[in-house]
């Protein structure tokens, strides 16, 4: 995945990172006047790999149609996939961060995306979007001024609400009780792996909705072990999806990783620092396409209504699923319904935004 080093960036908390790596993914090609991009902002264990997790939207002919669009997707602030993190070597002592990794905010991350893009020659930004923690990162990039010229936030609110930052905390506190935590201070080949697996275990139900867990689940067990196990004594369907979940997480992401990532959600809130909650959102310009998900329990679909209310250019638009808050990763058919003909509108609306204004680079694979 190719590495882009931004020379300093100084963060909200006036704390100054140096040669900070930012880890990106692109498809398609910058058009002539540089302004075809389209940034895909990624969730919370997420990568910049897009198309790893919504193929279906992204190539040629597609929603995010890689033959009109420059594609492109950049990890965030604190994650382990390659942008600065606890994992990071910091260049001042020579070795990782961990724990004094500084704290950073979602508008820390989209400033330093913002000037990834800059050093990628991208001029504007056709379309913003995300989901989750995605789509707090695409309702930041609207106080860039017009260098993005639609967003489309989805499945989130505009400030992270006290539901949220319990969830997160419930699940930081999962991982300090795990006696390898240590203060962050773990060694990597002994990382608070339980800690973590509780953590994400407590995530996916949040993710999902009772009718989900109910449809899939129900009351059925594993069946019994071949040592003579009971067949009351086999844990529950759920039990076992659950732990699945929190050990695949385990095997590919890391500890201070997870809390840096959860504490910087939870500064979300566009409103900090700007006025009036109402007045600020009244006072992004930008046409927004706001998608909710009726079944989801972490970020409802109030939260949405309420977004697009206050949008001057909102629109709300209601992805149905029994999935909950990860329908966005799932109902790729539906998201392309409501998607394509609202960007094809924002792309009538800017004629420059064609495939054959193209240069004949292609800025990545």
């Amino acid at each position: 995945m190719p590495i882009l080093t931004i020379d300093t960036l100084t963060l909200e908390s006036g704390a100054v990172l140096r040669e900070v790596p930012v880890a990106y993914q692109a498809w398609g090609r910058l058009n002539a006047a540089a302004d075809n991009a389209v940034v895909v902002c990624h969730a919370l264990t997420g990568n910049a790999d897009a198309a790893d997790w919504w193929g279906p939207l992204i190539g040629p002919g597609r929603t995010l149609d890689t033959d009109r669009f420059f594609v492109i997707c950049l990890n965030v602030l604190g994650s382990p996939y390659g942008t600065a993190s606890p994992l990071t070597v910091n260049p001042e002592t020579g070795r990782p961060y961990g724990p004094a990794f500084p704290r950073v905010t979602i508008r820390d991350t989209v400033a330093l995306h913002r000037r990834a893009l800059d050093a990628l020659g991208v001029r504007q930004v056709a379309v913003a979007i995300g989901g989750s923690m995605g789509g707090m990162q695409v309702l930041e990039w609207a106080f860039h001024g017009d260098f993005v010229r639609a967003l489309v936030p989805i499945a989130v609110g505009g400030r992270h609400s006290a539901w949220c930052i319990g969830w997160s905390e419930a699940q930081r506190q999962a991982i300090y009780a795990d006696p390898r935590w240590q203060g962050g201070h773990y060694a990597p080949d002994d990382p608070p792996a339980a800690g973590l697996a509780a953590a994400r275990m407590a995530a996916m139900i949040s993710y999902r909705s009772r009718t989900s867990f109910e449809d899939r689940f129900g009351r059925d067990r594993m069946a019994p072990s071949s040592n003579g196990q009971a067949a009351e004594d086999a844990p529950f369907s759920v039990e076992s999806y659950l732990r699945y979940q929190g050990m695949k997480l385990v095997q590919r992401f890391d500890a201070n990783c997870y809390v840096h990532l959860t504490q910087q959600m939870d500064t979300h809130d566009v409103a900090r620092g700007r006025g009036a909650y109402p007045d600020v959102l009244g006072a992004i310009e930008q046409p927004a396409l706001v998608i909710g998900i009726d079944s989801d329990v972490l970020y409802p679909l109030e939260e949405q209504q309420e977004l697009a209310e206050h949008l001057p250019a909102g629109e709300l638009a209601v992805l149905h699923s029994p999935h909950g808050h990860d329908a966005f990763l799932i109902e790729f058919d539906q998201l392309h319904h409501l998607l394509h003909p609202w960007i094809e509108a924002q792309v009538d609306s800017n004629p420059s935004t064609s495939p054959s204004r193209s240069t004949t680079e292609t800025l990545c694979p």
